[in-house]
């Protein structure tokens, strides 16, 4: 399997709770698809206090995973949205 690019994309997209619309994370996204995975490496401001829990309602919106060898958060389906 390869790894993600080395190179980081040069778009950065705001991600939010679904529930509470809290601001989870700063993340440096490639392509246009939806986000189903974030690789730690490309996280440039992390929000959250634990891991793949929101500090506002508590709620789970990740798994941490790896990824292609990667460390990475896989998102669970409609709990994040991003702008």
């Amino acid at each position: 399997m390869s790894k993600p690019n080395k190179k980081q994309p040069t778009k950065t997209v705001e991600i939010y709770c679904s529930k509470c619309k809290t601001l989870l994370f700063k993340y440096r996204k490639g392509g246009k698809g939806a986000l189903v995975k974030c690789f730690k490496e490309r996280i440039v401001k992390d929000m959250t206090v634990t891991p793949c829990h929101c500090p506002g309602c508590d709620c789970e919106f990740a798994r941490d995973t790896l990824v292609r060898g990667t460390p990475a958060y896989k998102i669970i389906g409609g709990k994040v949205t991003m702008k």
